[in-house]
């Protein structure tokens, strides 16, 4: 059996893909107002910074930086996910075991973590963040898509407003 090791970095930086049960809903970018509430409910409570975001109507991919000796990411997902369920109408579809639980079908119940090691691994999940819009097809160029943070990257001028993600990134698959 392999031995999986979590790399818990107090203060670190995190990429994480967080996706809803049923992929074919729109249900991020449909309820985009309750999403960020509760996000903003979340960090105000345990904070932690959001260094890049995208929403897509199905998932989501950040990049999250901890405060010092904090490494409780897991937590926070926990509370952004269960915020936003209590805010959406009651109507999906259940499983039994979710129904025994008594639990929602709104997220899945895992999300995907990556702790960043350097700062090209960091740029790299950047560029992978505000390309995904374009993978997906959902817009023809990052700036096209409203749901992201790559318009602050523009506006600090970081970024070009015509975007175009390098080669190795628009293979990446890490949804």
């Amino acid at each position: 059996m392999p031995n999986y090791i979590r790399a818990y970095v107090p203060s670190g930086s995190y990429f994480f893909t967080v996706a809803v049960l049923e992929r074919r809903r729109r249900l991020l970018t449909e309820n985009i107002d309750a999403l960020r509430e509760a996000f903003r409910t979340v960090r105000h409570h345990r904070p932690f910074r959001i260094e890049a975001i995208v929403i897509l109507p199905d998932h989501l991919h950040c990049l999250w930086t901890l405060p010092p000796d904090d490494v409780d990411f897991s937590t926070r997902w926990r509370l952004i996910k269960s915020a936003f369920a209590r805010a959406m109408a009651p109507g999906e579809r259940l499983s039994t075991r979710r129904e025994m639980k008594r639990e929602r079908g709104v997220w899945q119940r895992r999300f995907w973590e990556h702790a960043i090691r350097d700062q090209t691994d960091f740029d790299a999940h950047l560029d992978y963040i505000h390309y995904n819009p374009v993978k997906h097809g959902w817009a023809q160029r990052a700036a096209d898509w409203p749901h992201s943070s790559f318009h602050r990257f523009v506006r600090l001028g970081q970024y070009p407003l015509e975007l175009a993600a390098p080669v190795d990134i628009q293979a990446w698959d890490l949804e």
